[in-house]
């Protein structure tokens, strides 16, 4: 029976037990030998041979030794030592560095509950953590993320603890397999053997969710396999949407890989922002013409704005056009008034009064408008104005030049308008 203060492998000097499972005790000890005064406090996970413990186990202790041994990530406690010791009892030790903080669960276990800003920067340091765990060769899955193996340091960072479930290499089709896992944070496939990246992306929305609710997600009704979850937060809907598609019990519709789901946790669903800047688009150019005047329907944006043929030639450019209120430019003393009424909503009333093909054909029937209304009225219009404007300009004395500057560019405006329609 180990006890506080006991020296094993005459170097861990044990302090303190942290964990509750008592064949498979861990500690806090002192490293004797520490070459680092500062930290020579460090955890040692030991594992009894014997009674509940069979072979399998060790087989994955040893196996959580060796795969630690080869990783270095800041936020994984480093390796330091793996020992056995026969004294009456077979044990096996396994040592990695100390970090001064809290799990998850312990701060659930005192009714802490975590903020959506929170839970964000939580999600996005352990997403970092698995994409640097599954892009090794071969791919490390962990198997069993849950409040329990997530350390939140007093440095405010996370740590990933506890691998004693990785998987470093694929499962053959056909040949044997240990369920591991920890039931409500693992997903279906992981029971059938086939534990994959995506596999911890779903015990990571479980998670998520645990810390959200302050419920384990065993302890939430479920609906096709789907944890359900929104009734019990108070979240954006795009936090939301974000952890379904963690939690998506179809492999084939979860996030295919940490890196596309911290991605878009970041950056936000650009799958959504495409489809949204679609649906905009599409309502935009679509062809809604001929709803009729009364119509609160939308007129594309590409054809708002001024109608040079509906200013110049209001009567003759409302038979084709299918307008009739040009008519009223037949009324003695109101035409000019018309014709600017027209031209500021022409292309409006044009559009929802006939059935044009497509956007292109009513720009280009507007445009042979604007040209025969600058033909016909307009260089007129702008001859008479050349004309008085000479001959103020000969009765003021005023420069030649501006006489004949301005009505140009008014006629040059006029075309530029005609072809940008």
């Amino acid at each position: 029976m180990l006890e506080s203060s006991q020296i094993i492998q005459n170097r861990y000097q044990l302090e303190k037990i942290l964990g509750d499972n008592p064949a498979r005790p861990t500690w806090l000890a002192k490293d004797l030998q520490s070459h680092d005064r500062s930290y020579p406090e460090v955890v040692i996970k030991l594992l009894s041979l014997g009674g509940q413990i069979q072979w399998e186990h060790l087989k994955l202790f040893e196996r959580e030794a060796q795969i630690l041994q080869n990783l270095n990530h800041p936020q994984i406690p480093k390796y330091r030592d793996y020992f056995s010791v026969d004294d009456r009892s077979l044990w096996f030790g396994l040592v990695q560095d100390y970090i001064p903080g809290a799990s998850l669960k312990q701060l659930l276990n005192e009714k802490k509950r975590f903020a959506e800003s929170r839970v964000k920067r939580i999600a996005t340091q352990i997403l970092q953590i698995l994409i640097y765990l599954h892009e090794l060769n071969p791919a490390i899955v962990h198997r069993d993320i849950k409040p329990s193996n997530i350390l939140l340091g007093k440095d405010d960072n996370i740590y990933l603890l506890d691998f004693g479930s990785v998987q470093d290499k694929p499962i053959n089709q056909g040949g044997t397999f240990t369920v591991v896992g920890t039931y409500g944070y693992t997903p279906m496939e992981q029971f059938g053997g086939k534990a994959l990246p995506a596999s911890d992306l779903y015990a990571l929305g479980a998670t998520l969710i645990h810390l959200l609710t302050g419920l384990a997600p065993s302890e939430l009704p479920q609906k096709n396999l789907r944890i359900q979850f929104r009734k019990y937060v108070s979240i954006s809907e795009d936090f939301a949407s974000w952890i379904d598609r963690l939690i998506e019990p179809a492999l084939e519709k979860r996030f295919s890989s940490a890196r596309q789901a911290v991605q878009e946790l970041v950056e936000g669903p650009k799958v959504k922002k495409y489809q949204t800047k679609q649906a905009t688009e599409k309502s935009l150019v679509k062809n809604n013409s001929g709803c009729g005047l009364s119509s609160s329907q939308p007129v594309p944006a590409e054809i708002q704005g001024w109608n040079w043929g509906a200013f110049f030639l209001p009567l003759f450019w409302s038979f084709p056009n299918q307008v009739w209120i040009g008519l009223l430019s037949l009324v003695p003393g109101v035409g000019f008034v018309v014709a600017l009424i027209m031209g500021s909503k022409g292309n409006e009333w044009a559009w929802k009064s006939r059935n044009w093909r497509s956007i292109e054909q009513f720009k280009q029937h507007q445009r042979g408008w604007a040209i025969a209304g600058l033909l016909v009225m307009g260089l007129p219009l702008t001859g008479i104005s050349f004309g008085v404007m000479a001959l103020l300009g000969a009765l003021t004395s005023t420069s030649a030049g501006f006489v004949v500057v301005l009505p140009l560019a008014g006629i040059a405006y006029i075309l530029y308008q005609s072809k940008s329609k």
